[in-house]
């Protein structure tokens, strides 16, 4: 869809969505999203009862596919989120068929701030916000768990699988991905996939989960976090999960003597996260997690670099990604020894 051919539907969608007779939209421009889904930005201009009116505004997925969870899920737990004090955009209106803009979608507010990593972590503009920001994160993943799914109708979220370990299913869903596009050996995704499957977490909490919460799906400014994006991974399972993911080695961008994000040390994560209401962390499930999500993105970037050898899709950034297995492999077997885990950086 080209910027023309959006504008030319968001208008009569907004101004029945407003309540005005007429909106001109302006500044239409795509936004980094992913291949599986389509973010615009653009200002919405309108006159409200003589006073002239300018928004800036987000549509998401326009022309794209859901192949998470439905984009009509999706925005109920985004709206759930706003509703509990998450710093999120505000949602706004839902398009829950393909029309108008080709598959569903949702508008929100844009909120505006800085969502590269490697600013956060070097530009001396954020070196405030890097001193807070492990709190915050803290506070606001503790906020996200303590969402009630019945009272906001979220019935519809995706759950991991019932019984004693809901990791099981996830763990034999990437297994079974692994096998299909590698045919090279990786004996260190074999040694992690051993391990991960003695140190099963069982029994515990269920909560709502962001699924990907990490350093890179934040929107921030000199006074550290602003908003929390990317909503479309949430699920029903162990809040233990997000606080593993946040730790993944590749959301460090280098900083790797800082566990959380680049930005701080697990123990300071943890202590912060009980102390805004999120129930006592232990530390050794929150490490089966972090194994989990290092494999995890270990085999996304053999996939990715898959499509770039079998021609599906050729590009240097999923070729650089595959080339990135490595790094993960080494992060696994570091978390895996025992003789190294248990002196983990905090």
């Amino acid at each position: 869809m080209t910027p023309d051919e959006l504008r030319a539907r968001l208008e009569p969608f907004l101004a029945d969505a407003i309540g005005v007779p007429a909106v001109r939209v302006e500044a239409v421009r795509q936004l980094a999203g992913g291949a599986s889904r389509q973010i615009w930005a653009f200002d919405a201009v309108y006159d409200d009862g003589g006073a002239a009116v300018r928004r800036a505004l987000v549509l998401r997925d326009a022309g794209g596919s859901a192949l998470n969870m439905h984009r009509a899920d999706e925005f109920r737990v985004h709206c759930a989120a706003h509703a509990n004090g998450v710093p999120v955009p505000q949602p706004l209106w839902l398009a829950d068929g393909a029309a108008p803009f080709g598959a569903p979608s949702y508008i929100m507010e844009r909120v505006a701030g800085e969502t590269l990593p490697r600013r956060l972590l070097r530009d001396d503009a954020y070196r405030g916000a890097r001193e807070v920001m492990v709190g915050q994160l803290a506070s606001i993943l503790a906020r996200i768990h303590r969402i009630d799914l019945t009272r906001h109708g979220l019935g519809g979220v995706p759950a991991a699988a019932t019984g004693d370990s809901p990791a099981l299913a996830e763990l034999d869903r990437y297994e079974q991905t692994y096998r299909g596009i590698a045919p090279e050996p990786h004996p260190a995704f074999e040694l992690a996939l051993r391990w991960l499957r003695r140190h099963l977490p069982v029994g515990g909490a269920r909560t709502l989960v962001h699924g990907d919460y990490r350093i890179g799906n934040v929107v921030f400014g000199p006074e550290g976090v602003r908003a929390v994006l990317d909503w479309e991974l949430a699920h029903i399972g162990d809040p233990a999960e997000d606080l593993g993911w946040l730790c993944v080695r590749a959301w460090r961008f280098g900083r790797d003597d800082l566990a959380v994000g680049g930005v701080g040390h697990r123990a300071d994560l943890f202590a912060a996260y009980e102390r805004a209401g999120g129930g006592p962390v232990d530390p050794e499930r929150v490490r089966f997690w972090e194994v989990f999500g290092n494999l995890k993105w270990a085999i996304i970037c053999v996939g990715q670099a898959r499509a770039h050898l079998e021609g599906v899709m050729r590009s240097v950034e999923l070729a650089a990604l595959g080339r990135r297995t490595a790094e993960t492999e080494w992060e696994l077997l570091n978390l895996i020894d025992d003789s190294n885990a248990r002196g983990l950086a905090p």
